[in-house]
């Protein structure tokens, strides 16, 4: 008996060492399925889609897209331009004054994708860009005209179109799309809790309008 209980024991043993591969592995497998499933709901939550989600170079989720945008940061700026000419002695003069609404955020149209590592997450997708500028107040500082030189309808109208552009001039400089991206970062490193680091790859460079 003694005998039967030792070679049982051996046996158990050799048995557990010969299958620990395969189910470390399958374990691996497992908690990297996880992940991706867990990226997969933090993207429906943010985004509203659902991405393109590789596991140890293998396709495990097709990228669904139900909006083509993803709007991560709202910024009000302000701007100004005056608009002068004179002409025989007249002159006009046009300044207004523009609050607007500006959005940054991702071009959900171009690719996103995530592979998920034994050793790392990586989301790849193009670089955030300016989505939107909405008007939200529009103020008339001076509106001058001259004796004979008029101000035409055509110089309101190109007053009013270069008010959004110094819009979206300003929001650039001043970084809202880099915002945008680090701020996509800590919404997903704050969903995501997993020993791998999540990195973000962006694959485009920025959008120039």
């Amino acid at each position: 008996m003694v005998a039967l209980i030792i070679a049982a024991v051996i046996v158990l043993i050799f048995w557990r060492l010969e299958s620990w591969p395969a189910r470390s592995a399958h374990q691996g497998t497992a908690e990297l399925e996880r992940l991706g499933k867990d990226l997969r709901s933090a993207f429906v939550d943010i985004a509203h889609l659902q991405p393109r989600i590789t596991i140890n170079n293998r396709v495990y989720l097709e990228q669904t897209i139900t909006t083509s945008e993803l709007a991560i940061l709202s910024r009000q700026i302000e701007v100004e331009h005056e608009f002068a000419h004179t002409w025989a002695g007249s002159s006009k003069r046009i300044k207004l004054h523009g609050t607007f609404a500006v959005k940054a955020g991702f071009d959900l149209r171009q690719n996103l994708a995530v592979d998920v590592r034994p050793d790392e997450i990586v989301v790849q997708l193009p670089h955030a860009q300016i989505l939107g500028v909405e008007q939200q107040q529009l103020d008339v500082l001076e509106f001058e005209n001259g004796f004979w030189n008029r101000i035409s309808g055509d110089d309101v109208k190109n007053e009013l179109s270069i008010l959004p552009l110094l819009a979206r001039q300003k929001a650039e400089e001043s970084g809202l799309p880099a915002e945008a991206e680090h701020t996509l970062q800590q919404q997903l490193d704050q969903r995501i809790h997993s020993q791998q680091p999540l990195r973000l790859i962006f694959t485009s460079a920025p959008k120039k309008d």
